[in-house]
């Protein structure tokens, strides 16, 4: 089965910073998670334990597509 699990960083309208988890079927809209920190740092450890979690379980890293 070929899946796909995507991590977004960004800010949130509080002053804080939001890491936002997306993940299933490719083809599919999957499903959203939003996990909440006071600041980036901290999410950013978080965003990088569970890419070695996935990466750990046969996800493989994808560079990001380029902006049009």
């Amino acid at each position: 089965m070929h899946r796909f699990y995507r991590f977004k960083i960004e800010p949130d309208l509080l002053g804080g910073v939001q890491l936002i988890r997306n993940w299933g079927r490719i083809g599919t809209f999957g499903q959203v998670k939003t996990e909440y920190f006071s600041d980036n740092r901290a999410a950013l450890k978080r965003c990088r334990c569970l890419q070695a979690q996935k990466i750990a379980r046969g996800y493989v890293p994808v560079a990001p597509a380029k902006a049009l």
